[in-house]
């Protein structure tokens, strides 16, 4: 039998929740307060009810980019997963399995989950085409990327940061970018360079940057 999941009027409830700004490392980061159905029992079974479950997906992916966000984290692993205090709440004796887990996460990568996640495949993530979750092998589906912020977003961020330290017109190297002293505080500080490349991609279709070289030390240019 299906268990019920509260009435729409409850906490349950799909709201839009704003992303947390600029946060600390994890090792620094404050006790993320999880909302209240992350204490309810049949919110780790997904439900077999068809309305009921895209109302549980999208409950589930909007903690994921929240905590995610907290916690400054990019990728998360499904091997890791089930033991991840975000899947797992011993509290109530409550865990999300890995088959739901993987199905959560294939929820994100599709056009109904707002394409908030993507699955890492051999190859470049910067490089390869997006692919739907369907027509990738299950042994396959090892990490996923998590998009709190769009590629999209990241980019504005980034351009953002440039214009209002007038540096248009400069070269900066993708270390400078991701990693000095200048750009403490930023939310993009701690993503890898191979997703970090994937948000300048977005500024060098935009004509507002060009890139120069493969390896950290290349030269990045806005306009």
């Amino acid at each position: 039998m299906e268990s019920p999941l509260p009435a729409p009027t409850t906490c349950l409830t799909p709201q839009p929740t704003p992303l947390p700004t600029a946060q600390p490392p994890p090792s620094q980061s404050p006790t993320f307060t999880f909302p209240s159905h992350f204490s309810f029992p049949p919110f780790f079974t997904l439900q077999p009810n068809l309305t009921t479950l895209s109302r549980q997906l999208a409950l589930w992916s909007t903690l994921i980019q929240t905590y995610t966000a907290s916690q400054h984290i990019f990728r998360l692993s499904l091997s890791d997963a089930p033991s991840s205090p975000l899947f797992h709440n011993p509290s109530i004796a409550r865990r999300l399995d890995l088959l739901s887990i993987r199905r959560v996460f294939d929820y994100m990568t599709s056009a109904e989950g707002d394409r908030r996640a993507e699955w890492v495949l051999p190859g470049s993530v910067s490089s390869r085409k997006k692919v739907e979750a369907s027509a990738i092998p299950n042994e396959q589906k090892n990490q996923v990327v998590v998009w709190w912020r769009r590629p999209e977003e990241w980019a504005d961020a980034i351009y953002g940061w440039v214009d209002g330290t007038g540096q248009r017109g400069s070269v900066l190297t993708v270390y400078e970018l991701r990693e000095s002293e200048e750009v403490k505080g930023q939310e993009w500080v701690g993503m890898d360079e191979e997703l970090f490349r994937r948000c300048l991609e977005v500024l060098v279709k935009r004509e507002k940057a060009q890139v120069f070289g493969e390896v950290e030390g290349a030269g990045v240019k806005f306009f």
